[in-house]
């Protein structure tokens, strides 16, 4: 007991980890990082939109990410507001006009998926309960660092001070995650002492971006630079972090 009441605390770090998401329909462009994800053991979520334009390959390269242990998520039917929908046309509505089509169209694809991500992070509580109602087990939002309006810097705040971005394994259901699209302006040391503090927290770090990219955007492209997510995937690797899908955050348990 002597010895044990003289021990320093050790702060555990088995459950720290990263929970990478993509938005929209950019599923060729995501196929094509299969190798990168490969190469350090990583798994993400893909936050489907508009599934109504599927095509056969594109349902096939899907199939091909979800056997890697990929999670398909949902990302809307249209890429609407869906507080105004919503506002419009009652919970009812919203779920006839928003949900059942966009879902309908995964299942006959053979995807039925527990995770959604607002379009645009538009959402309410109201939106949310209709939401969960339907069987979604989390419900992920927008976190940004550096705010411009009409050109001047609003506001900018390290990632790493950004807590909400942070999973705490607290079964909680509606979550933030940091935005690394290239105009978010998020640094590499920006990244790597947020994922620092993941580990040193015992969290997970929520990030997300849209379609990869190896040059700089034109023609109206979003999205991130893939030596970019290349780095993150490695210093995550490197702090030996866990990969979480987001469906998964919910259900693990806190071991602090």
């Amino acid at each position: 007991m002597f010895l044990a009441g003289c021990m320093p605390d050790a702060k555990s770090h088995e459950q720290a980890g990263i929970a990478i998401s993509f938005d929209d329909h950019f599923i060729s462009d995501w196929h094509a990082l299969r190798p990168l994800f490969k190469k350090y053991n990583a798994k993400v979520t893909f936050f489907i939109t508009c599934p109504d334009s599927l095509t056969k390959e594109e349902v096939t390269q899907l199939k091909e990410l979800e056997s890697d242990g990929h999670e398909i998520g949902f990302h809307s039917t249209t890429h609407g507001k869906s507080t105004e929908l919503i506002a419009a046309v009652g919970p009812a509505g919203y779920v006839e006009r928003e949900l059942k089509p966009g879902l309908g169209f995964m299942a006959a694809a053979g995807f039925f998926p527990k995770s959604y991500a607002h379009p645009g992070g538009n959402h309410n509580d109201q939106v949310d309960s209709v939401l969960f109602a339907n069987g979604f087990k989390i419900l992920r939002d927008v976190g940004v660092s550096r705010r411009k309006l009409f050109g001047i810097q609003i506001y900018a705040l390290a990632p790493r001070f950004m807590n909400w971005v942070y999973y705490r394994f607290d079964q909680k259901k509606s979550v933030d995650a940091l935005f690394i699209d290239t105009d978010s302006e998020v640094t590499e040391v920006e990244m790597a002492e947020a994922i620092q503090k993941a580990k040193d927290t015992n969290t997970a770090l929520m990030i997300f971006g849209h379609q990869p990219l190896y040059a700089a955007p034109k023609n109206g492209q979003y999205g991130f630079n893939v030596p970019f997510l290349e780095k993150i995937l490695r210093e995550a690797s490197r702090q030996k972090l866990k990969f979480y899908t987001m469906s998964e955050l919910p259900d693990q348990t806190s071991t602090d």
